[in-house]
C-alpha cells in the first residue's frame, strides 16, 4: 500500500469516526493511540528490557487497525533520560517517563506526583519455593510437545508470538519455556491480569476489616446519599456492574480509541478521579459492562485504606501479597497522581504470575497463613449474571452458563477453571481439579479465540499431566 493511500485511509477513519462519536472524542484519538504506544514501549524497554522496535511490531500486529496509525507515528526513545515520546501526524504527543522501581507513567505536561519508593524489608516468603534457579525443562514428552506447539507459529497469520509459558502442578514448576531475550526473571506486562491483583488486594483489605463488599463504596465523590452513584458497592466494582457510563474495555482495536474509558487512561493524570466523575448509564447492579474505570476506582480505595500515599499503597501490596508469595520481580506502575494503575499496568515475571495463581489454587493461603478471606477464592470465581464472556469478581470463570464459559468448556477447558486474563494473549489459569496453574504471556490478537493457541495449550497440558500421573501411579 502506498504512503498516500495509507494517509487517506487513516485520516478518513479518524474523520468518519469523529462524525459518528463527536468532535470531543475524536480529539482524544491521537492521544489514545500515542499514549498506549508510549506507555507500552517505555514499560517493556526500561522494565522488561525488550527490544523496542520488535516490541512495537509485535504489539501493533496483534491489534487490528493500529497499523493505519503507527506507520505515521514519530517515536523518540531516550535511553539516557529513560523516557519515550510519541506523536501522530505531528499531534497527539504522549510522553512516558521511567522511574526506577516504579516503572513508567504517562506525563501530560503538568508533571507527575513524586513517589518515594518504600524500601524492601526483605520479608521471608511463606509460599514454598516453586522451582530452583535453573530453567525447568518439561518433565514429560507430552509436556514438551505441548510447549513445542504453543511456541510454533501457524503456517498462516494470525501470529501467536508466545513469549513465556510456565506450568505448575501441585505447587512446583514442571515445565517452562521462554522466547529469545526473555527469561525466568523478565518482568512482562500482564495488561488486564492486573485487575485480578487489584481484586486480591481488595480481598486482603476486606479480611482486615478496612473495606466492605456490601454497602456504599467509600468514594468521596459519591458520599451524598442523593447521588445515585452513592449506591455503588465494592462487589459491583469488582464485577463491572456499577453502571458508570465509560464505554467498554473489551476491545483492543482502533475503534476502541473513541471510548471515554480510554480518555481516562491516556489523557487524564488522575484516572480514578475521572472515573468517579462519570454519571451512571444504568442503575448499579442491573447491567454488566466491563471497563477499566471500575478497577481504577478500586485502586484508589486501596490507596486510601492503606494509608493514603502512593508509598503506602505500594508498601501494602508488597507486605501483604507479593512478599508472602515470594514475588520478587514485580513492578506496579502508577498514574500521574500516584495511584496504582490497577486496570492494566503490572509487570511481573512469568514465575511470579504463577506464584499469584498458586495462591488461588491454595484457597487464599500461603505457608499456612491466610492471605485472602475465607471463601474469597470461590467468590472471585462465582459467575456474574449477564456477563456473557464468563467473569466473576476479578477473575474470568467457567462457572455458570455464560456463552464464554460454555465455549471454553467445549474447547477442552475443565469446568472448574478460572483465570486472570489480559488483552492480546496474557493468561494465569487456575484449574483446582488438576492442581494446575498455567501461565501464558505473548502478543496474539484477541480474535479469533484460537489465535493465541491457549485452547490447545490447556488441553495438551491437562492430558500430559494426567498421563504422567497415571504412569507414576498418582491419582
Amino acid at each position: 500500500m502506498t504512503r498516500r493511500r495509507k494517509i487517506i485511509l487513516a485520516t478518513t477513519a479518524i474523520a468518519c469516526a469523529g462524525l459518528a462519536f463527536g468532535a470531543a472524542r475524536a480529539r482524544d484519538v491521537p492521544k489514545v493511540a500515542t499514549g498506549f504506544i508510549a506507555d507500552t514501549l517505555c514499560s517493556e524497554t526500561f522494565v522488561s528490557g525488550l527490544d523496542p522496535m520488535r516490541d512495537l511490531a509485535e504489539t501493533t500486529d496483534a491489534m487490528p487497525g493500529t497499523g493505519l496509525l503507527t506507520w505515521a507515528m514519530d517515536l523518540q526513545i531516550d535511553r539516557a533520560r529513560k523516557d519515550v515520546t510519541v506523536t501522530l501526524f505531528g499531534i497527539g504527543r504522549s510522553h512516558a517517563v521511567y522511574r526506577e522501581g516504579l516503572g513508567c507513567t504517562l506525563e501530560h505536561g503538568e508533571g507527575i506526583t513524586d513517589v518515594a519508593l518504600p524500601p524492601d524489608d526483605k520479608q521471608t516468603a511463606l509460599l514454598p519455593e516453586i522451582a530452583g534457579p535453573g530453567l525447568v525443562s518439561p518433565q514429560s514428552e507430552g509436556l514438551s510437545a505441548a510447549l513445542d506447539r504453543a511456541f510454533t507459529e501457524p503456517a498462516q497469520p494470525p501470529h501467536r508470538r508466545t513469549r513465556a509459558i510456565v506450568v505448575m502442578k501441585a505447587g512446583r514448576i514442571i515445565a517452562e519455556r521462554y522466547a529469545d531475550g526473555i527469561g525466568p526473571e523478565t518482568q512482562l506486562l500482564g495488561f488486564s491480569m492486573t485487575k485480578s491483583v487489584i481484586s486480591a488486594l481488595t480481598g486482603v483489605l476486606v479480611r482486615q476489616g478496612k473495606l466492605k463488599l456490601d454497602g456504599p463504596a467509600p468514594v468521596a465523590a459519591w458520599r451524598n446519599p442523593d447521588d445515585p452513584r452513592h449506591a455503588i458497592t465494592l462487589d459491583q466494582l469488582l464485577r463491572h456492574t456499577a453502571g458508570l457510563a465509560l464505554g467498554s474495555s473489551l476491545e483492543a482495536s482502533l475503534g476502541s480509541a473513541f471510548e471515554p474509558v480510554n480518555r481516562m487512561k491516556f489523557v487524564e493524570a488522575d484516572m480514578a478521579a475521572y472515573a468517579a466523575s462519570i454519571p451512571l448509564k444504568t442503575v448499579p447492579g442491573t447491567a454488566w459492562n466491563y471497563h477499566d474505570g471500575n478497577t481504577l476506582i478500586l485502586s484508589h480505595l486501596i490507596r486510601v485504606a492503606a494509608g493514603g500515599s502512593p508509598a503506602d499503597a505500594l508498601r501494602f501490596a508488597r507486605r501483604e501479597l507479593f512478599a508472602p508469595l515470594g514475588m520478587r520481580h514485580v513492578t506496579l506502575q502508577l498514574d500521574g497522581s500516584g495511584t496504582i494503575e490497577g486496570s492494566s499496568e503490572m509487570l511481573a515475571s512469568a514465575r511470579d504470575w504463577a506464584r499469584f495463581g498458586q495462591l488461588y489454587l491454595n484457597d487464599g493461603v500461603a505457608g499456612g497463613k491466610r492471605i485472602l478471606p475465607e471463601g474469597w477464592v470461590n467468590y472471585s470465581a462465582t459467575a456474574t449474571p449477564n456477563a456473557w464472556v464468563g467473569i466473576g469478581a476479578g477473575f474470568w470463570t467457567n462457572q455458570g452458563n455464560s456463552f464464554g464459559a460454555k465455549f471454553r468448556i467445549t474447547h477442552g477447558w475443565p469446568r472448574d477453571a478460572f483465570f486472570a486474563k489480559g488483552t492480546i494473549g496474557q493468561y494465569t489459569i487456575v484449574i483446582p481439579s488438576e492442581r494446575l496453574v498455567i501461565v501464558r504471556l505473548g502478543r496474539s490478537p484477541n480474535a479469533p479465540p484460537q489465535a493465541d493457541g491457549v485452547f490447545d495449550l490447556v488441553r495438551d497440558v491437562v492430558a500430559a499431566t494426567r498421563e504422567k500421573g497415571k504412569m507414576a501411579g498418582v491419582n
